[in-house]
């Protein structure tokens, strides 16, 4: 199960795709304006009245960002930020908010929204905000495809492989190995080259760099 690669052609086609801005805002003027700026600028833009009706959509796992109020009725947009946070969403945040002050937007950043704008919003700010969220939400996809990847190579080890694994990340060298499992010598030979050749890697560093993306998958 060797880590792949980028595939040109797929990334050729999913640039194809316009990223999709959710815009989630109780201001009925709001989701008419909005949406046509972001619509000129080659978004495809959802809107939703309310952070519960944004909660019920169905899953999405393309490029994209949230463009999120603040103060709403119901749920507001710091909840429905917590809410995402606990189903670890990839989505990154901008927040827009007529009512906000210092230690709100201070909140919202230490959560991990990626902008905090005040209405009424100045277009270039937004769009600026919008393509730095998206390229963020770019990183964190990419990220997490890795993470699976490495799991996935890792999960075609067999148990004693994996023993074997550890312990070369470990830095033992092959006769320690064999005296800490009670094999010999130069059976863990033949279990580190089969693991490096399922991994794909052809040296211990880049061993160390899969357990440590599955070590660290979500």
């Amino acid at each position: 199960c060797p880590m792949k690669t980028n595939d040109p052609v797929s990334e050729t086609a999913s640039a194809a795709i316009r990223p999709t801005i959710f815009l989630v805002d109780d201001d009925p003027s709001v989701r008419k304006a909005l949406p046509r700026l972001l619509q000129a600028a080659g978004y495809e833009v959802i809107t939703f009245a309310s952070a519960q009706e944004f909660l019920d959509r169905s899953r999405f796992d393309g490029d994209g960002c949230l463009v999120l109020d603040v103060r709403m009725t119901g749920m507001d947009g710091l909840a429905l930020q917590e809410e995402l946070a606990k189903d670890d969403s990839p989505l990154p945040i901008v927040f827009i908010t007529g009512h906000g002050d210092v230690p709100m937007s201070v909140r919202a950043m230490k959560r991990g929204a990626t902008d905090f704008l005040t209405k009424p919003i100045d277009q270039t700010d937004l769009l600026q905000a919008v393509q730095a969220a998206i390229q963020k939400n770019g990183v964190r996809r990419k990220q997490a495809e890795e993470r699976q990847q490495a799991c996935d190579c890792i999960a075609t080890l067999t148990p004693r492989e994996r023993e074997v694994m550890k312990l070369v990340v470990a830095g033992l060298l092959n006769k320690q190995i064999a005296q800490k499992l009670g094999i010999c010598e130069a059976t863990v030979k033949v279990h580190r080259r089969r693991v490096m050749k399922k991994m794909g890697v052809a040296s211990v560093a880049g061993l160390v760099k899969i357990c440590f993306l599955c070590d660290h998958a979500g």
